[in-house]
């Protein structure tokens, strides 16, 4: 099996994972956050949104992108803003 065949099945097992859990509604951008923000919750189940712009998955994406795709995520329920802050802290929520 050479390397891109390789590539092309874990690409079709994420997006039969991804359509499994509901995520299959979300922009590719969304869904990096998401996944950013699901693996910097792991120890405070909180994330901050300097963490989040850090992170690798959304190193490349601007900045106004990042906030249009930060708040639909809050208005779509896959994130919420923390109780312990006024803002710029999200807890992570399950997927639908």
């Amino acid at each position: 099996m050479t390397e891109i065949s390789k590539l092309a099945e874990l690409r079709k097992l994420m997006q039969s994972m991804e359509r499994t859990l509901g995520l299959e509604e979300l922009s590719p951008v969304e869904r990096d956050i998401y996944y950013a923000a699901e693996e910097l919750s792991k120890d405070t189940r909180e994330v901050r949104t300097y963490g989040l712009i850090e992170h690798t998955l959304v190193q490349s994406v601007s900045r106004p992108t990042f906030f249009r795709a930060l708040k639909s995520l809050v208005q779509k329920g896959y994130l919420s803003q923390s109780g312990n802050a006024n803002r710029g802290r999200y807890v992570v929520n399950a997927p639908r």
